[in-house]
């Protein structure tokens, strides 16, 4: 056996300067092909463009596999750095975390609104390539510094002279192949972007040349130049569509004081439906393409759906029965979104998705006014887009409930053994949820099947308070609630589709016992955490089974046989205060304690419990006020680290509990 290798002082190792990235590429950038490194290059000089001190951006691919970038922006300050005490252009090539776009919220940031927060992002090109070379025109210089694998090989050192007008920079990498699965770049994405910033930068000109090897002397340049921005672009991308309704296009940004968001964030769009085919939707943050989409789409989805569901509701066009969702008025939308974020925070460092919560709702709130301005002004046209999303929601409600139904009846996949009632108005249709098979059978009698569903529970339901939601399933009695009521599991901010839901009222039938209240709060559980629009829109109910049976004897021809049912010894004694009064004798009466619903008799049961005329039926609601407290009782009786909590509430309260047991 080979012994194992000393550990001591010396084997802790400190990465250092750019050895991370080296070290792990893959937590810095993409490592398929090298186009995701020279992106950041592109993005920097897009972001100068973005401030208005650049018009035109060059990207040139060379022979040797080079890859160039050329703008005419302000250029790299070539000066020593206040602190660090060295050339400026050296210290954001070869130091993490070193950048112009920190500094946003004090308004004396180099750049305002850029693709970065990170500034990590040149660096990174740096550490990978086996050469890269910047030449710096600024302030009637020409300056040229030289890095190999992250190293300063030459110096920075002025090489020429300009005009003062005449500033930019260009950066030529030299991507190190053993970093990357393929040495070539993706042509199509870089197109793509390169497209995307000339778009989103009106009146910049962006250029892609490429030479061919074997034929230097005929490169291929595209160039791309559109000076009416997203609704061309958009116009582009939907050529092989058909289109529903013409292209709109509106910008709106945050103008003077606002409490939420700072002066000149906003969002400019382009935004059409479609009736046939399909368009690749994009959007950007600050010219980043954002390809997973992120918070700034979900705006744009939520402003679309507000617009198009106040159209219809001002307009009466919904037909009865139908309820559509964001779902249905996004699902058929091409769209071109440009979000302007003064501080964007990205999942990973390739920044393909947005994760700022406030984006959402910065992009809602600019897009909101223009679209539903556009759909007022534009009568016809908000019918048509109102009209695919009507058809869609319908569609919709007619694949939830063939599903459901086949759910429903599938022995295999409800083991629960649900009787389903015959109507299917779910707005008189009930389901209780039974405690115990034998409570079930007597349940099953008892209801009224015209619009009365019972499902048996074997058992206690498992504790869902920290069960995430992806694991709820494994339980087979909650996967049999889910599937019986029609409604998936989802969090409070979900924008879940409650189309399928199968019964307007939902009823816990538990024992009236402490086991039987422990059940009730196990269900009362998953409904808060898992289901909680359920509660919130009042489908949950709690039934309230007696605990205690008075049988009153004949009196005379006057005063037949009569049953009294109590809930709890409170109301006994109420009922047995009243028999006093009325002079009847202890012997003349019996008093009985139901154990559970097991004891009930079919008919005893249909009397106290299911029928809607002498049942007690709790609703279950959370007012708005009492959210919190709510929230907390919860955590402190469920969750799995509260023992000590719980322990300190029982000593302190448990003398105010009545126990029955």
């Amino acid at each position: 056996m080979k012994p194992a290798a000393a550990y001591s002082e010396s084997s802790i190792q400190v990465l250092k300067g750019l050895d991370p990235v080296k070290e792990r590429p893959g937590m810095y950038t993409r490592t398929d092909s090298p186009t995701h490194i020279c992106q950041e290059v592109i993005d920097n000089a897009a972001d100068e463009a973005l401030g208005g001190f650049a018009t035109r951006i060059d990207v040139e691919i060379h022979a040797d596999g080079s890859l160039s970038v050329r703008d005419n922006g302000r250029g790299i300050p070539t000066g020593l750095h206040p602190v660090e005490q060295i050339p400026v252009v050296e210290l954001v090539f070869t130091q993490l975390h070193a950048g112009g776009k920190f500094d946003k919220k004090s308004g004396g940031g180099a750049y305002a609104f850029s693709g970065g927060l990170h500034g990590v992002g040149v660096s990174v090109t740096n550490a990978l390539s086996s050469r890269l070379e910047v030449t710096v025109k600024r302030d009637g210089q020409v300056s040229r510094i030289v890095f190999a694998d992250g190293y300063v090989v030459e110096p920075l050192a002025q090489i020429g002279k300009c005009a003062v007008r005449d500033t930019g920079t260009e950066v030529r990498v030299y991507p190190n192949p053993k970093y990357f699965e393929s040495p070539t770049y993706s042509i199509p994405e870089l197109e793509r972007l390169l497209r995307a910033k000339a778009v989103l930068l009106q009146g910049v000109t962006v250029s892609l040349t490429r030479h061919v090897k074997g034929q230097p002397a005929h490169p291929i340049t595209q160039t791309w130049h559109y000076p009416q921005g997203l609704q061309s672009y958009l116009a582009d991308l939907l050529e092989n569509a058909q289109e529903a309704v013409p292209v709109f296009a509106a910008e709106n940004y945050i103008s003077g004081n606002d409490d939420d968001f700072r002066a000149g964030e906003g969002a400019a769009f382009a935004l059409t439906w479609l009736e046939e085919g399909s368009c690749a939707n994009e959007s950007y943050v600050n010219l980043i393409p954002t390809p997973l989409g992120g918070t700034h789409e979900a705006g744009l989805k939520q402003a679309a759906f507000n617009a198009v569901n106040n159209f219809i509701a001002h307009h009466n066009l919904l037909p009865r029965g139908v309820k559509i969702n964001s779902d249905d008025v996004f699902s058929r939308a091409a769209f071109v979104l440009s979000a302007r974020v003064l501080d964007p925070q990205f999942q990973g460092q390739t920044k393909d998705k947005l994760t700022n919560r406030d984006a959402l709702k910065l992009v809602s709130t600019v897009c909101s006014d223009p679209l539903e301005l556009w759909l007022n002004q534009n009568t016809e046209i908000g019918k048509k887009i109102a009209d695919l999303a009507i058809k869609q929601a319908q569609a919709r409600m007619r694949s939830v409930k063939k599903i459901e139904k086949k759910k429903g009846s599938g022995v295999a996949v409800l083991p629960g053994k649900l009787t389903d009632c015959e109507s299917e108005d779910i707005r008189e249709n009930e389901l209780f949820l039974v405690e115990g098979d034998s409570a079930g059978g007597s349940a099953k009698l008892a209801r009224d099947k015209s619009y009365q569903a019972i499902l048996p529970l074997r058992g206690k339901v498992l504790n869902s308070f920290e069960v995430h939601r992806d694991q709820l399933f494994g339980n087979a009695e909650i996967h049999d609630i889910s599937v019986a009521i029609g409604v998936d599991p989802h969090g409070a901010d979900d924008d879940v589709d409650l189309g399928g839901l199968r019964y307007g009222k939902i009823a816990i039938l538990s024992d009236a016992d402490v086991d039987g209240s422990h059940i009730q709060v196990l269900l009362l559980t998953l409904f808060y955490r898992h289901f909680p629009k359920l509660v919130a829109n009042g489908h949950i109910y709690v039934a309230q089974p007696p605990l205690f049976r008075v049988d009153v004897n004949a009196q005379g021809k006057s005063k037949p046989a009569r049953k009294f049912y109590a809930l709890d010894e409170a109301e006994l004694n109420a009922i047995l205060e009243r028999l006093k009064q009325e002079n009847v004798r202890e012997t003349a009466y019996s008093i009985s304690r139901f154990k559970g619903l097991g004891e009930m008799n079919p008919d005893q049961l249909k009397d106290t419990t299911l029928h809607p005329d002498t049942r007690r039926l709790l609703q279950v609601r959370i007012p708005e006020h009492m959210a919190g407290d709510t929230e907390n009782v919860f955590l402190k009786l469920m969750g799995k680290g509260e023992a000590a909590a719980r322990r300190a509430w029982m000593e302190a309260e448990g003398d105010k509990a009545d126990l029955d047991v």
